[in-house]
């Protein structure tokens, strides 16, 4: 027997605010060269996800919208930088994932009950170093 609305209910479920994992489209530059502007990426909702955890790359509703930011202080943690060096509680963190360092700058900042994130093109990137640690709330969907 033809179910021909199969095919259907899988668009609607797909399509749906509810699903699971939906696609977003990469805007900017902050996350090159993991990801480029323009890209499509799949995410996977906050909610069915685990707890963030350093080094993934979720979408966050930061002050001037949503962006792709990479997850690097975790809550309780103290995070420090001073030009292209991260520390987290006093550990240097090794980043292979930035190839675009920020030469310049410096700053520290206690998360509390939020989560730092950063951009990998540092020089590109609005994120935590100007706005501060993040609600769990902010983040919206980790990047498959």
């Amino acid at each position: 027997m033809r179910r021909p609305w199969i095919p259907l209910v899988a668009v609607l479920v797909a399509v749906s605010p509810l699903a699971i994992v939906h696609p977003v489209r990469v805007a900017g530059r902050s996350m090159e060269p993991a990801l480029r502007g323009d890209d499509l990426r799949w995410v996977l909702r906050a909610w069915a996800s685990h707890a963030p955890r350093r080094g993934e790359v979720w979408i966050v509703e930061g002050p001037h919208g949503s962006s792709a930011k990479r997850v690097i202080g975790l809550p309780g943690e103290t995070v420090t930088w001073q030009g292209p060096d991260v520390w987290v509680n006093g550990q240097f963190l090794d980043e292979p994932w930035v190839v675009h360092p920020e030469r310049s700058g410096a700053g520290s900042l206690t998360c509390g009950e939020g989560y730092l994130v950063l951009g990998d093109n540092r020089p590109e990137s609005r994120d935590g170093r100007r706005w501060g640690a993040l609600p769990s709330s902010a983040l919206q969907g980790r990047i498959l």
